[in-house]
């Protein structure tokens, strides 16, 4: 009875996810919701080998390795050099705010914003540091981010501001981004 005692904690936070949140809002600082779709999508660094699979009359196949069942099938193989970018939030519509991971490894996080509307993006580089942080040992490591700076270009987005530097589980909003009024 006293081993299973000394392993539960009820001290543990629940919502122990950690985003940066970002709140939306008019040029003027009135919040707003995004009523079209919106995709974002993080640069990372590095470059990684896919393999598409074309054969006429059938779909194409893309895979993240050479597969010899498809060429024994007929298929022609492409291997093709991309980019390790990742989507993190895909055609996200009617929201006001936003959640998004960020790196543990880099001192620095490229975000791409995508419009439905418009097409250009918007792209904001957000420099953070990156620490572990552990409450109780029996709730394991997160890693919280204290932000640094953040630039952003102009094509949807008027400004943005750091409002709550440190990025942990609280849910607090971190970053306001200001809308120039196209994507209202």
């Amino acid at each position: 009875m006293l081993m299973l005692a000394g392993c539960y904690s009820n001290n543990c936070p629940l919502e122990n996810t950690v985003t940066c949140n970002y709140g939306f809002y008019d040029a003027a600082g009135t919040p707003i919701t995004y009523v079209d779709t919106i995709t974002v999508t993080t640069l990372k660094p590095g470059y990684k080998t896919v393999y598409i699979y074309r054969k006429l009359g059938n779909v194409t196949v893309t895979k993240d390795y050479p597969d010899s069942t498809l060429t024994a099938q007929g298929y022609s193989e492409t291997a093709v050099r991309q980019r390790k970018d990742t989507i993190l939030r895909n055609k996200q519509y009617d929201i006001s705010t936003l959640k998004v991971p960020m790196s543990f490894y880099h001192n620095a996080d490229t975000l791409v914003f995508a419009y439905g509307r418009i097409s250009l993006r918007d792209t904001l580089v957000i420099q953070h540091d990156s620490y572990p942080y552990v409450e109780l040992p029996e709730c394991g490591t997160y890693r919280f981010h204290t932000l640094k700076s953040i630039t952003a270009t102009d094509a949807a987005i008027d400004h943005v501001e750091i409002i709550q530097p440190k990025v942990n589980y609280d849910g607090e909003t971190n970053v306001k981004i200001y809308f120039n009024g196209v994507v209202e």
